[in-house]
């Protein structure tokens, strides 16, 4: 009941012309049990307004369960003064220096990444979606972790190169593009308020089969440090300067996005007996073709990757996360190795391929064996 209850409210849509942009309800499930549900439009909100707001929200509790006033200082500034200074930043040189780049950047970018699906694209997606957790293993999230470190790039580069060459196997394509999320909270002044400050990066990088992958690392680390240096351009006004090929079915220079998750964790203190679980509601809608958000708990990678149930099933991106793994596996074992050799077949494809190998090996020789013998003629 709760949770159609909850399935409920999150589909529910809200009416960009009438706020607020945040709905809450209290589930009560028994004299002890609650749950507090909070749905927000993300144009009003991003991840790192989660935490600012739980844990002001604790606060607030703990005052007010003991009759005090409110704990929290004064706001120095508004989300609407960082409207204000943001359209006073981005123009003139500013601008055109941020426009160069990303024109320089995506130029013949393809509009496309052509991964094979399990039903054709429609010209008009329903964002019909799911989820599918993974987990790395605490050794090879370990070697991850030190191979970042020795190649003087961060787990997020190391995480891209590596997607980026899964994406090019599937796909087929040598060019390939992947956006990826920024907190845009750059001023110290930023970092208290609830707001929507992300923007979306499109990191394109060219994957020759030759390249080795160290050298590939290098490759992505120049290409994510300059988008970084250009990040202040919202994606939007790109679109609008870039004017890339358009289609109904998929969104205009990447499809696929991925992000290491990294926002503060914020302490949360509960009074008493009062204690707080956080509950992860699957919302059952994909804005992408593929979201793939990665996180370290305790020393080892994880996370979740969103796709479109309309392409894909869900034994391809079990697959396909296997693919990942061994990937990585083969990535810290060499990587110096050229992005061709690199290995991504599981344990069990690799026995199936020699048990089909054998198959048609005795086929053949089954074949030889039954021939007749032909009459030499005179």
């Amino acid at each position: 009941m709760a949770q159609d209850l909850i399935a409920r409210e999150v589909s529910k849509p809200f009416d960009l012309s009438e706020a607020p942009m945040i709905r809450t309800r209290l589930l009560r499930l028994g004299e002890q049990d609650h749950i507090a549900l909070c749905t927000v439009h993300h144009i009003a909100f991003d991840a790192w307004s989660g935490g600012i707001l739980f844990k002001e929200l604790s606060e607030l509790y703990q005052a007010f369960s003991k009759g005090e006033a409110s704990p929290l200082a004064e706001l120095p500034i508004q989300y609407a003064d960082y409207a204000s200074w943001q359209r006073e930043f981005l123009q003139g040189e500013v601008l055109e220096n941020q426009l160069s780049y990303w024109k320089t950047q995506l130029a013949g970018a393809p509009p496309l990444l052509n991964l094979p699906t399990d039903r054709p694209r429609s010209d008009v997606p329903s964002y019909r979606g799911s989820r599918e957790p993974f987990s790395l293993p605490a050794e090879l999230s370990a070697r991850l972790k030190e191979l970042s470190r020795r190649e003087d790039v961060t787990l997020f580069m190391l995480l891209l190169a590596a997607f980026q060459t899964l994406l090019g196997r599937y796909s087929k394509q040598d060019d390939v593009c992947v956006g990826m999320s920024i907190a845009g909270r750059n001023r110290v002044e930023f970092e208290g308020l609830i707001g929507c400050f992300l923007n979306t990066l499109v990191l394109r990088t060219q994957l020759p089969a030759n390249l080795r992958f160290r050298e590939l690392l290098q490759r992505v680390r120049e290409t994510t440090l300059q988008a970084y240096a250009h990040q202040e351009l919202p994606f939007e006004k790109l679109i609008a300067v870039l004017k890339p090929e358009r289609n109904a079915g998929y969104m205009p220079l990447y499809q696929v996005l991925l992000d290491v998750i990294n926002t503060p964790k914020q302490q949360v203190a509960t009074p008493g007996s009062l204690t707080l679980t956080p509950m992860v509601s699957d919302t059952a809608t994909a804005k992408l073709d593929l979201v793939m958000d990665v996180w370290e708990s305790d020393n080892q990678l994880g996370g979740i990757i969103e796709y479109k149930t309309d392409l894909f099933d869900r034994e391809t991106i079990v697959k396909m996360l296997g693919h990942f793994e061994m990937l990585l596996e083969s990535i810290v074992n060499e990587p110096d190795a050229r992005l061709s050799s690199l290995e991504m077949r599981t344990e069990a494809e690799k026995q199936q391929e020699l048990t089909a190998q054998a198959e048609r090996a005795a086929a053949r020789h089954r074949k030889f064996i039954n021939l007749k013998p032909q009459p030499i003629l005179p």
